[in-house]
């Protein structure tokens, strides 16, 4: 059954409401990794429209080349990479932290971040840090769980008592290797040390070579804006001395980056 567009989301008067354009966002979303093809059904039934709503958005999104098709399915092409590359052309964070950034990297020799969270998910939308051959090396736009990252688990654990305990009631715990916390009340003790201490560590949570180290970064206002976080391979040092040689830069990398803000 299509939804029905005739009311706007709370906090938006129906003037200025435009549901074609969520629904054509909608229909981008559609696509993942599990589903890298649809047909016009299948587009339907993942964003709530008929066949005959979800083929004309997809023509309409083919006609605008954000969308290719063989005639019975479709699939996104890479001009889809342009919404996402506009926005790190344009948003003003991503340029401010460039710098310090890089004087993080050259001071530790390990890869480190600018992260926000999108919904469950971390987003890394700056970086700076020698190449290396190792699946933390994420690239830019890239989306993962914020369960099993530094980042991700410092930003939940810094969200309010009542957002905290909605997500952990609502949020299954997917599981990505022996280490991965898959218990809610184990997360909710691990997610209350790090809002005590201020900063979280995470060690083979999504990959079994992956140590993260994150802060919080916050404005001027004291408000959490995102968080600065380094990835580094497991192995070469012990937790603590990981610990002791990373946390007072990002800290300090930090706390320089407030007034900015």
């Amino acid at each position: 059954m299509e939804r029905d567009d005739s009311s706007p989301p709370p906090g938006l008067e129906k003037r200025d409401w435009i549901a074609g354009l969520e629904r054509g966002i909608g229909v981008i979303e559609a696509f993942d990794d599990a589903n890298p093809r649809l047909t016009a059904s299948q587009a339907g039934q993942r964003t709530g429209m008929t066949r005959t709503a979800a083929r004309r958005y997809l023509l309409t999104l083919q006609h605008m080349g954000y969308v290719a098709s063989d005639g019975k399915l479709f699939w996104l092409t890479p001009r889809v990479l342009r919404l996402g590359q506009s926005y790190l052309e344009s948003a003003r964070l991503p340029r401010i932290v460039q710098p310090f950034l890089q004087r993080v990297a050259a001071g530790t020799h390990e890869i480190v971040y600018l992260s926000v969270m999108d919904g469950d998910e971390v987003v890394y939308i700056a970086r700076n840090g020698p190449n290396r051959s190792m699946s933390t090396g994420y690239v830019l736009g890239a989306r993962v769980p914020a369960q099993v990252t530094a980042a991700g688990m410092l930003m939940l654990a810094l969200r309010s008592d009542a957002e905290l305990a909605t997500w952990l009631e609502t949020h299954e715990l997917s599981v990505f290797t022996s280490h991965t916390i898959a218990s809610k009340d184990r997360m909710r003790l691990e997610l209350a040390r790090i809002r005590t201490q201020g900063w979280s560590i995470s060690e083979q949570q999504l990959d079994l070579n992956s140590r993260g180290i994150a802060v919080p970064l916050r404005d001027r206002r004291g408000d959490l804006v995102g968080a600065l976080n380094i990835t580094m391979p497991m192995g070469h040092e012990s937790s603590e001395d990981a610990v002791k040689r990373v946390l007072p830069v990002l800290r300090e990398t930090a706390q320089a980056m407030r007034n900015l803000i």
